[in-house]
């Protein structure tokens, strides 16, 4: 069941988030700290913070000391961090990354751990548990897996659908397609909603949330990994595209008559600037490096065969985000993913080449930036999913109704 979309229920949501952020912004107050704050009436804000009190969103801090004469000393509220937790789990192609926040949007724990790109969904799904269990612990901060309300996940490739189908059963998703093995494999581990999308799509909403585009309303977000792929945020809102197919950048032509791509297609930008094709093309040139720290290595020690290769991916990664920015005008690109450990070697010409094939216009409108989240973006933009609090999320397909979600097994898990 989703949410109640009405105006009056939207003004409340908001009336409630508002109060919500003052708490994670400025810790325990008082309800008369509250009010001069949010500026709600009396009545609005008592009426708010009761339902937030009885959903145990929100408990008793504690009294401030009252000035001498003054009478009773005047209860605090604060948010409780057990009231509800969200975890985000990111299956990239040769590993794992699991982030967990609590209800204050405090991220509570953080682990990754690499695997076999070929390892079945089903030993994938343990070692998420694994590390799910690595982030419980008896602390103050630990995960509490009572708490959980649910997990936002990311895998690689085309997530189809008009929305981020929730596995609640066995049953086929609303536009038909069945879920997704690791939806029903998580649900029934954890006992929780399970919401899908595309990981790099989840990577760009986490970088513009809580990470190098937080804040702006334009973004085009490019992760160059073992696949190449991106994400849009137009006009404050993170874009999924006609069934969900935004953002495969990867599969933009650089090379025509080029090299065979998964896709299907030939000379794909993915041919040419994904972490392989990069190893591959240096060690044709014969350049040694097992894994793009070593080619980082051999980058910072001024080897002429990287610099010349990266010099001309460099370059075909800059016209293709070029392309994009001439379509769509957004003012910030981020770029995500471990070939950008190569640093100024492969930056520097993506920006000569964005520079000189975007419109002279709007050149200086752009902005050029290096992801900041690491490799724990996606996992956190599966958060993002789950809380549905951020604007970029306006438009995207609500999560279920977890406190009404009927088809709700109990979980495995204390």
């Amino acid at each position: 069941m989703s949410p109640p979309r009405g105006p009056l229920a939207q003004l409340r949501r908001g009336h409630e988030q508002l109060v919500l952020g003052l708490l994670r912004k400025h810790g325990p107050l008082s309800r008369g700290e509250l009010g001069k704050r949010c500026g709600l009436s009396r009545t609005t804000l008592y009426d708010i913070l009761a339902s937030l009190v009885a959903s145990g969103t929100v408990v008793a801090a504690g009294q401030q000391d009252a000035p001498r004469g003054r009478g009773r000393p005047a209860e605090t509220l604060t948010l409780n961090p057990d009231a509800g937790q969200a975890i985000g789990i990111d299956f990239a192609r040769r590993g794992l990354h699991v982030a967990a926040v609590n209800v204050a949007h405090e991220v509570v724990g953080a682990v990754s751990e690499p695997h076999d790109a070929g390892l079945p969904w089903e030993q994938r799904v343990e070692l998420a548990e694994r590390l799910v269990g690595a982030l419980t612990g008896t602390g103050s901060g630990a995960l509490r897996l009572g708490a959980l309300d649910a997990i936002g996940v990311g895998v690689v490739g085309p997530v189809t659908g008009p929305d981020a189908s929730e596995a609640g059963d066995d049953a086929p998703a609303a536009n038909g397609a069945a879920p997704h093995p690791v939806q029903l494999l998580l649900r029934e581990r954890f006992g929780v909603p399970v919401l899908l999308d595309n990981n790099t799509r989840l990577a760009a909403l986490g970088e513009a949330i809580w990470g190098a585009a937080a804040g702006e309303q334009d973004v085009l977000y490019l992760r160059l990994s073992h696949g190449v792929g991106g994400g849009l945020v137009i006009g404050g809102s993170l874009h999924r595209g006609t069934q969900g197919l935004s953002g495969e950048f990867g599969h933009i032509t650089v090379e025509p008559g080029g090299a065979r791509c998964e896709c299907g297609g030939t000379g794909c930008l993915e041919t040419v600037a994904s972490i392989r094709a990069v190893l591959d093309a240096y060690r044709a040139a014969g350049g040694r490096a097992g894994d793009v720290p070593q080619l980082a290595e051999a980058a910072r020690a001024g080897d002429a065969s990287v610099l010349t290769l990266l010099e001309d991916v460099g370059t075909k990664i800059g016209a293709v985000l070029a392309a994009v920015c001439n379509t769509i005008g957004p003012g910030v690109i981020v770029i995500g993913g471990e070939l950008t450990e190569t640093g100024d070697a492969l930056m520097r010409p993506i920006e000569r080449a964005l520079h000189e094939h975007v419109m002279p216009v709007s050149r200086h409108l752009l902005s050029l930036r290096r992801a900041t989240l690491g490799e724990v973006a996606g996992a956190l933009g599966g958060i993002a999913l789950v809380l549905h609090e951020s604007p970029l999320l306006s438009r995207y397909p609500a999560g279920p109704d977890l406190a009404k979600d009927p088809t709700m097994t109990p979980s495995r898990h204390p």
